[in-house]
Parts: C-alpha cells; sequence; structure tokens
C-alpha cells in the first residue's frame, strides 16, 4: 500500500515524540535513528519491527508513552502464552477508538434505531467495551451481555428485539445451533452480526447464516492496537475488510524476509498507529495473514484500503511429516466432501516414533460417516501430502466454546 505524504508526516512526529522518552520501550528502541532522514517510504521500510514478545517484555508499563495522570484506561492481551501486554489509553485513544467502531457499525448499514445484542467479554480484554463504545458513539441501544449463559442469552434477545449480534464465529455458531434446535427463529428479530476475535471459514459463515438468517460482517482488530473496530467489510459476503487508514498504517509483508509483498500477494499483517498517545505502535508484526485488495472497493466507493478477511496466522502453522499446515488448509479440503460441517478438531501428537494428526469432523445426519472418513483421508493426502486418522462424528459433537475455538491442538510439545 502507498504511504501518503499525511501518514509519513504523522510517523515521522509520533517518532520524534518517542525518541524523546528514553526510558519508554520506543524511546529506547528508537536511540541513534536520524528521524528527519525519513523521506519517503522506503525510509520509513528501513525501521526496526516490533515483536508480540518485545512487547510482553516491557510489562507492566514500558509500553506507557504519556505521563501517567493521562491515561485512563488500561487493557492487555491475554498473556496466555507468557506475561500479558499491557496497553494504557488516554481519552484521546479511547474517544478515537469509538470513532472507528461507529464507522463499522456505519458501514454495515447500522443505525441508531437498532438494538445492540453485546457477546464477547468485558474487562481487560477490548472485544466486549470495544463493541460498546462504538454502540454508544453511534446512538443505539446497547445491551451489554457479555459471554455466557446462553439461556439468558437468547431469552433478552427475544425479550428486548435485538438487531445486531456482535460475537466470535464460535460464538454465533453455539447460538445459532441452539436457536435452531429450539425451533424458535420466528421469536428471534437479528438482521445483522459483527463476527470478530477469530477467523472463520466459509462453511461456518454459511452456517451461521442458516441458522440465524442474518447478514454478516467481519469486522478487524487487536488488543495492541486499539482492539477491535479498526476495519470492517462494506456489505455482507463482500471480500474486503476497509482499514481506517487516517488512524493506522498497514503493511503487507513476506512472513520470512519481512519485506512487503506485491498487493494481491497473501502476506503478514504490520501495523502502525498514526496518532495513537497511550501506546504507540511502530511496524508491529501481528501474525495476521491477509492480502491487500487493490483498486477502489466497488460495492461502497470508499477509498480506505482494502486487506483480505484473515487467512490464518503466520503463528498458527505446524509442520507434520515435512508438511506445512494452517487452519485455512483443513478448512479448504473439508468444504469440498459432502455432508461435512464446518466443524473439526485436528490433533497431533508423537505416537510410535512418528508424527500423526487425528482429524474429527462433524456430518450431518444420514451421511455414510465410513464413506466421509475415507474420502476425506484420501483428499487430504491429495491436497496436503498426509494422510490423517479420521474421525467422523454427529453435528454439535464437537466441544463450542463461547470465545474462541482451538481447532488445531499439538500435542508433541507438551
Amino acid at each position: 500500500m502507498q504511504m501518503t505524504e499525511k501518514q509519513l508526516e504523522q510517523i515521522k512526529a509520533q517518532l520524534k515524540r518517542l525518541q524523546k522518552l528514553p526510558e519508554s520501550f520506543y524511546g529506547k528502541k528508537l536511540q541513534g535513528i536520524d528521524i528527519d532522514a525519513i523521506k519517503t517510504q522506503a525510509d520509513f521500510e528501513k525501521l526496526p519491527f516490533s515483536s508480540k514478545q518485545e512487547l510482553r517484555e516491557a510489562y507492566p508499563l514500558g509500553l506507557k508513552a504519556v505521563d501517567e495522570e493521562q491515561i485512563v484506561r488500561i487493557h492487555s492481551s491475554s498473556g496466555t502464552t507468557g506475561s500479558p501486554v499491557i496497553i494504557p489509553y488516554t481519552q484521546k485513544d479511547v474517544d478515537d477508538w469509538a470513532i472507528m467502531f461507529a464507522r463499522c457499525y456505519e458501514m454495515a448499514g447500522i443505525t441508531k434505531m437498532d438494538r445492540i445484542h453485546i457477546t464477547p467479554g468485558y474487562g481487560l480484554w477490548t472485544a466486549g467495551i470495544g463493541f460498546q463504545l462504538g454502540a454508544e458513539r453511534l446512538g443505539a441501544m446497547t445491551i451489554p451481555m457479555g459471554p455466557g449463559n446462553t439461556e439468558k442469552q437468547i431469552r433478552m434477545m427475544i425479550d428486548l428485539k435485538s438487531t445486531v449480534l456482535t460475537a466470535t464465529s464460535s460464538y454465533a455458531l453455539l447460538l445459532g445451533e441452539e436457536i435452531q434446535r429450539r425451533g424458535i427463529k420466528d421469536q428471534i428479530h437479528l438482521k445483522k452480526g459483527i463476527i470478530g476475535s477469530e477467523r472463520w471459514s466459509d462453511s461456518m459463515r454459511q452456517r451461521i447464516h442458516d441458522t440465524l438468517g442474518i447478514e454478516l460482517y467481519d469486522i478487524y482488530g487487536l488488543t495492541e492496537c486499539y482492539g477491535p473496530g479498526i476495519g470492517i467489510n462494506c456489505k455482507a459476503g463482500v471480500e474486503g475488510m476497509h482499514l481506517w487508514d487516517d488512524y493506522i498504517y498497514c503493511e503487507i509483508l513476506d512472513p520470512q524476509t519481512g519485506n512487503p509483498v506485491p498487493d494481491g500477494e497473501l502476506g503478514e499483517i504490520c501495523l502502525t498507529t498514526l496518532v495513537k498517545e497511550g501506546a504507540p505502535l511502530i511496524r508491529f508484526r501481528t501474525h495476521d495473514l491477509a492480502r491487500f485488495i487493490p483498486g477502489e472497493c466497488p460495492h461502497c466507493g470508499k477509498k480506505y484500503p482494502r486487506i483480505s478477511a484473515i487467512m490464518g496466522r503466520s503463528d498458527d502453522m505446524v509442520k507434520i511429516k515435512g508438511c506445512i499446515i494452517f487452519p485455512s488448509t483443513i478448512e479448504n479440503i473439508i468444504k469440498d466432501i459432502p455432508g461435512v460441517s464446518s466443524e473439526y478438531r485436528a490433533e497431533i501428537a508423537h505416537i510410535d516414533g512418528r508424527d500423526q494428526m487425528t482429524l474429527s469432523v462433524e456430518v450431518e445426519g444420514g451421511v455414510d460417516r465410513s464413506e466421509v472418513a475415507i474420502g476425506l483421508a484420501y483428499h487430504f493426502k491429495e491436497k496436503a501430502n498426509l494422510t490423517p486418522i479420521v474421525k467422523v462424528v454427529g453435528e454439535g459433537e464437537l466441544p463450542r466454546s463461547e470465545k474462541k475455538t482451538k481447532r488445531i491442538i499439538d500435542h508433541r510439545f507438551e
């Protein structure tokens, strides 16, 4: 993506401000760099990257880039794989995030007359409160349910006539299946779903659409960069999320070399914040995989740049018997097998001196399970050069999650 003159000016202003904070994370990282010598996008691309591990090592408040009295809120990553990343926010950061999130709702055709049902978690996680911030900025009625208690979720959804569901794809599927099981779809007033936090396959999208009967939108964001709400697709079912490039600058890089890839090629998203105060980001490697979609959007005419749906994460990759497997690898294979649903679980273990994948999939009632198992194993070998042990179960038998569902579990390093 081409950097604009204004973006370069904003980035240089951030760099100069951060360089004057010698005790901060970026103050140390930018020591010795001549900011005035950065005159082009190519010059910017010589700046060092920031990694998740570096941000963890700044725990607890090493990322803080303003005086403490300006900090009005703290958010944090989960910390499930190490120390959490602590992100301080100023009031301007909170306001900017709300503006971006309200834009997301507007892009999806949501208005102040909607009733927005929020199921993602609250607290240090940015999800629930981000969805609420944007809804309140928009002026819509907010129903801040948070996760869990599906019985109460459905009751409130019916009684309060919620029109918009915000959720992870896993929880949207769980709700859709429960509503379908109870036969109460005619009592549900939902029209749209804003789905984020985890990637989801086309078949999963279709199943959520079928069970709930709603338009579905992808929303993008991460705790380190405000939270969800930095981008969304402009029309349900249309590939491509618009990014708010007046707040963030996005690069897509070769995960191995760190060099930019040509527009249209898959690579790793790398983000720089343009006006964030509390904890700015400079060239932060997200590990999320996507591609730029070149040209102006033919659907809405907005000039905000577009990226594809998130295709996976570079750190979600597993290597088995020399074969590289992503979640998208499995999803693209199982969608070609008739009768197989979107849900799967892949477990990798070292058994009798060799690595082995066991792939569990769900099938619709009446499907010949032995035929599916044989066909899927053959198709997997043909497409990925790997033959898994296939276990076939009925729909709804694999675990569902109220948050993110972990679909590839590697037992080799436990």
